[in-house]
C-alpha cells in the first residue's frame, strides 16, 4: 500500500467514503458521519462550532475520516470520530488520524480538553478506542416497554377528582416543565457536566417543535390546604415525575415481538432531581405504569437514570421488556 496522504475535508468527500465505506456500524457511527463537514471556527452569532474534519487518501481516494468538534451543551469534552475503510483497517490509518484529531483539538477554544466519542458495545470501534487509551463514561440502551406490563396504581384515593389532581397532560412550552427537565438533565449528567441549562434552553432543546415533542403528562404530589382539610385546596402539587413524548425514530418491526406490531411511542421520562431516591423510583413506576398501560413505549436509559433503570430492568429480566440493538457506549480519553 501506497503511503497515505492527508489534508482537510473537502465538500464531496462525503460521496465518495459513503461509496468506500457502506453501511454505518449502528446509530453512534450514522450521526457521527454527519458531522464530517468543512472545518468552521465558532460563532455565537449563527451557533456554530468549533470543528475539524480531516481525510486520508490513498492515490488520491478518500478511504478514511476523522473529526473534532466542541458542544456547546456539554463544554468539558470535545466529540471525536474516527472511521476507516474495512479493507484499510489494521494498518494504523486511524492511529494516525486520531493523532491528528488530538492535535488539532489542541488549538480548539479555551484550549486542550479530553476527548469523548460514542459507539456500539462489542463493535470494532469500541476495541480501537480502549486500546488507545479511552475508557467508559455512560452506557445507555433503547428499551421498548410492553403494554400493561406494570401494575396500573391508584393515584390518590382512586377517585376521577384525585386522579385529574395527580396526573394532568401539560403543555410542552410548560415553563415548569422546562425548568424539571433542566434540572433533571443536569441531575443525571454529572459524569459529563453540561453547561448551565436555562429554562429557554431547555425548552429549545427538549420540548420545542423541532425537537420533536409533541405532548407531556406529569404525576403530581397531592396537595393539602393551607386553611385545614375541610377547605379544598387552591394550589396544584408539586411535579413528581414527568413523560414527554415525541415521534418514534423506530419503526414498529425493528421492536421484534415486544408490540405486536404496534409503533412504539419514543418518551423521555424523569422526575423532579430534588426527590429522594424511593420517592423518585415510586413516581418514576407509576408515570411508567401508566403511559405504558396500553401501548408500547420506547425509552432511552442511561444508566445514571437509576429511577428509572429500578423501573426498566426487572421487566428487561422478565421479558415484559425488550432492548433494541446493543449497547450505546459514551467512552473518554
Amino acid at each position: 500500500m501506497a503511503e497515505l496522504t492527508y489534508r482537510p475535508w473537502r465538500a464531496g468527500d462525503d460521496q465518495t467514503l459513503l461509496q468506500v465505506w457502506g453501511d454505518a456500524e449502528g446509530p453512534a457511527a450514522e450521526q457521527f458521519r454527519g458531522q464530517l463537514v468543512p472545518d468552521a471556527d465558532r460563532d455565537e452569532a449563527t451557533g456554530t462550532v468549533w470543528r475539524r474534519s480531516l481525510v486520508a487518501e490513498d492515490q488520491g481516494i478518500p478511504v478514511a475520516a476523522g473529526v473534532v468538534y466542541e458542544s456547546t451543551l456539554h463544554p468539558e469534552r470535545l466529540w471525536a470520530y474516527v472511521e476507516v475503510a474495512r479493507d484499510h483497517r489494521g494498518r494504523g490509518v486511524g492511529t494516525e488520524l486520531l493523532r491528528r484529531v488530538r492535535e488539532a483539538a489542541l488549538l480548539a477554544p479555551e484550549g486542550a480538553r479530553p476527548l469523548r466519542t460514542k459507539l456500539a458495545s462489542g463493535g470494532t470501534g469500541e476495541a480501537f478506542a480502549v486500546a488507545r487509551g479511552f475508557a467508559p463514561l455512560q452506557r445507555s440502551r433503547h428499551v421498548v416497554v410492553r403494554p400493561g406490563t406494570l401494575k396500573l396504581p391508584v393515584f390518590g384515593d382512586g377517585s376521577e377528582e384525585q386522579s385529574s389532581q395527580l396526573i394532568q397532560d401539560l403543555a410542552t412550552g410548560s415553563v415548569e416543565l422546562s425548568d424539571a427537565v433542566a434540572r433533571y438533565y443536569t441531575a443525571v449528567h454529572g459524569w459529563d457536566p453540561p453547561a448551565p441549562l436555562s429554562v429557554g434552553k431547555a425548552q429549545q432543546l427538549f420540548l420545542s417543535d423541532a425537537s420533536g415533542a409533541h405532548g407531556a403528562v406529569v404525576l403530581r404530589a397531592p396537595v393539602q390546604s393551607a386553611f385545614g382539610a375541610g377547605v379544598p385546596a387552591t394550589k396544584k402539587g408539586r411535579l413528581r415525575a414527568f413523560a414527554v413524548s415525541y415521534a418514534s425514530p423506530i419503526p414498529a418491526a425493528s421492536a421484534g415481538e415486544a408490540d405486536d406490531g404496534e409503533e412504539p411511542t419514543e418518551v423521555f421520562l424523569g422526575h423532579n432531581a430534588e426527590l429522594d431516591p424511593g420517592d423518585a423510583r415510586d413516581a418514576v413506576r407509576g408515570l411508567l405504569a401508566l403511559i405504558a398501560y396500553q401501548h408500547p413505549v420506547l425509552l432511552e436509559v442511561d444508566d445514571s437514570m437509576e429511577a428509572v433503570r429500578a423501573s426498566v430492568d426487572p421487566l428487561l429480566e422478565t421479558g415484559a421488556a425488550v432492548q433494541l440493538g446493543p449497547d450505546t457506549l459514551v467512552l473518554g480519553d
